[in-house]
């Protein structure tokens, strides 16, 4: 999430009110999560685990719960609760913006573009030319649609991303201040539900086509003209490179890449990152050829306990 201005450190720090280290007008432009960090931006961290991977990334500026060497060129900003400051910065910037209307005001929609009975547009929502978006469809606030989208009833894009901090007393919330992003030509079923980034964008690729009742993670990026099953989950921080093909009912882990042109068949699950070019199948996921092979050798095993009775 980029701000729309520059600020300078001192009034992050006092947004959030904590202590700094680092000159007092060093420039934030943003804040990210770290999979997605550019200069200017902010990371928080809060696991002595991750210290080192958040001070040695692209982010310049720190928030972090322990007073450590800062590197140079950086900034930090000290907190003893970087995930709850992370929170409060993310409503600062990007605060919840109520609507009374069925399409929001701001909302930009093309030309030819057909939006059916019960849909909810919210604020700031772009959506290009020539699209369908079937009734009962919502799309939250700050969502951005190319042209020739088909978009099938009941689909939800834009829900919070399913990323929580156990505490004491429950599970605390990180606050979603990101987008989704459709590109041209893409299609969407029916009951697709496709969350927004933690702080970036959750991106369909263009000419990518959803079947019904597909999940989408947040932050998770989609490549072009790839096909998606039904009952698909797709976890956050997923790459699915261009091309690829996923059947029915698989399921991924999260912060995984499917290479392109990969098939990935039905029920698999997606354990960890697989080449592209390649087809897939079972769980733990393998080569499809090897993991048929398994099973027919599996099958055997009776045959075999009889023959050493």
């Amino acid at each position: 999430m980029k701000f729309e201005k520059v600020y300078a450190l001192q009034e992050i720090a006092a947004i959030i009110g904590c202590e700094f280290i680092g000159d007092a007008n060093f420039p934030v432009q943003g804040m990210n999560e770290i999979h997605v960090v550019t200069p200017g931006d902010i990371v928080f961290v809060d696991h002595p685990k991750y210290y080192d991977k958040a001070l040695q990334s692209a982010a310049t500026i720190v928030l972090i719960n322990k007073k450590v060497d800062c590197p140079e060129g950086k900034a930090l900003l000290l907190s003893d609760d970087p995930f709850r400051d992370f929170n409060v910065l993310t409503k600062h910037f990007k605060p919840f913006q109520a609507t009374n209307s069925a399409i929001a005001s701001s909302a930009k929609i093309g030309e030819g573009t057909v939006i059916q009975p019960n849909c909810f547009i919210g604020n700031q929502v772009v959506i290009g030319k020539n699209c369908l978006i079937h009734p009962n469809v919502t799309i939250y606030d700050h969502t951005v649609i190319g042209d020739n989208v088909i978009i099938h009833a009941g689909t939800i894009l834009g829900a919070d991303a399913f990323y929580y901090k156990k505490r004491a007393e429950g599970f605390d919330q990180l606050i979603s201040g990101g987008r989704v992003v459709i590109e041209d030509n893409v299609g969407i079923g029916a009951l697709c539900t496709i969350d927004k980034g933690v702080t970036g964008d959750t991106t369909i690729g263009a000419g990518t086509k959803l079947d019904n009742q597909v999940h989408v993670g947040h932050d998770t990026v989609i490549g072009k003209k790839c096909l998606i099953a039904s009952q698909t989950g797709i976890a956050g921080c997923v790459i699915i490179e261009d091309e690829v093909t996923i059947w029915g009912q698989v399921g991924t882990t999260s912060g995984i890449t499917i290479g392109a042109k990969a098939v990935i068949m039905g029920q698999t699950g997606v354990t960890k990152s697989v080449e592209g070019g390649k087809s897939y199948f079972g769980t733990p996921i393998e080569e499809s050829r090897e993991k048929l092979k398994q099973l027919a050798h599996i099958k055997k095993i009776p045959e075999i306990l009889n023959k050493l009775k």
